[in-house]
């Protein structure tokens, strides 16, 4: 287990020398994205239509903020814990064939995509219950793109500093913390029975 400390945009190689169970530290932008955000944006992408942020060498966390509004354009994280990405793994492989996002951050790991994550892509766990720690490390909210989706489902650019700390669930390699501990668990059960 090693610890990394990456700023965003990533680069594919920032990516492939992190192992499933290491410890990272990010900081640069990060794009906040729930399952309305993800359907606008294949949405868009089928249409031909460019997005207004850019995605390549992105950090997407699965997180829906709650904001404060500091005044007519500004904004302050008061909470931004993440939230199941499991609701957006069905959504993830057309997202990675289309944009060079190099990381994907939330909480309960994405089952069936580490395949679509393989050479691409890393998923990032932070810890649920962490929404405050969260918005410490939230230096400043740079904008809210589709703030018609409401405030948990729009797409916040953020700019971070040491988010963290966030464990490597699944790696560049195919390796998924998350599918271990199912087929150890399963492993447990049989033997008990």
């Amino acid at each position: 287990m090693s610890k990394h400390e990456l700023t965003t945009p990533l680069q594919i190689d920032d990516i492939k020398k992190l192992n499933a169970g290491d410890i990272v530290y990010l900081s640069g932008i990060v794009y906040t994205a729930r399952d309305e955000a993800h359907a606008h944006i294949l949405v868009l992408d089928e249409a031909g239509k460019e997005l207004p942020f850019d995605l390549e060498g992105a950090a997407i966390y699965h997180c829906g903020p709650l904001m404060a509004k500091k005044d007519e354009n500004k904004w302050k994280a008061v909470a931004a814990g993440p939230t199941t990405s499991a609701r957006m793994a069905g959504m993830t492989p057309k997202l990675l064939g289309r944009h060079a996002v190099r990381a994907l951050i939330g909480k309960g790991g994405m089952q069936g995509v580490a395949g679509a994550l393989k050479e691409k892509c890393v998923y990032l766990a932070y810890t649920g219950g962490c929404a405050a720690l969260a918005a410490e490390a939230i230096k400043k909210v740079r904008t809210v793109h589709w703030s018609h989706l409401g405030m948990p489902e729009a797409v916040w650019e953020l700019e971070v500093e040491n988010f963290g700390p966030l464990i490597v669930g699944i790696d560049a390699h195919g390796n998924d913390l998350f599918e271990k501990v199912r087929e150890q668990a399963l492993v447990a059960f049989c033997k008990l029975r």
